[in-house]
């Protein structure tokens, strides 16, 4: 089977989890959540839960790992926390998490900021992978990466990500 019939079998409508990691952000100032949830609804998905957390690994993985065993959550996706200075533990709190590494995601990502930002896209560290049978992305706090991410990345695929992982159920 190929890649445009895998497309047209997979799900049209995800319920998933956004979770916001910031130690200065709120409900009315997470603009990169707010987008998020924004693209989803407007692609026919479902926003299951959202929730901002501070940048602490234990709480980050408390709520990867309370999504990851619901049924109400497909899929999970993170923004923020992904940078390199001391607060930034995203990527190291869920990457251990996974069952399985989505390489490409972030190689791809990273190229495709590149032609947006320059040699500065090599210090992303978007990351996307399996999680409790869920697929689970974790993207920059930027909006501009998030935008470029959900739009060129994420939306296209997520329901052929989630036909594909539901193939051994």
């Amino acid at each position: 089977m190929g890649h445009r019939e895998h497309r047209r079998q997979a799900p049209r409508r995800i319920s998933v989890g956004v979770l916001t990691i910031s130690d200065t952000r709120s409900e009315k100032t997470d603009l990169s959540g707010r987008l998020i949830r924004r693209r989803l609804i407007d692609g026919g998905h479902e926003v299951a839960q959202y929730r901002i957390v501070p940048d602490d690994p234990a709480r980050i993985r408390r709520v990867v790992r309370e999504w990851s065993r619901s049924h109400a959550v497909e899929a999970m996706i993170l923004t923020g926390g992904t940078g390199i200075s001391p607060r930034d533990g995203t990527i190291e709190s869920v990457e251990r998490l996974l069952s399985r590494k989505l390489e490409g995601f972030g190689e791809i990502f990273r190229f495709l900021s590149y032609r947006q930002v320059g040699s500065a896209a090599f210090l992303s560290r978007a990351l996307a992978g399996v999680c409790g049978g869920k697929p689970l992305f974790s993207l920059p706090g930027s909006e501009r990466a998030v935008r470029l991410a959900m739009d060129r990345l994420i939306l296209p695929e997520l329901g052929h990500l989630i036909q594909q992982l539901r193939k051994s159920e």
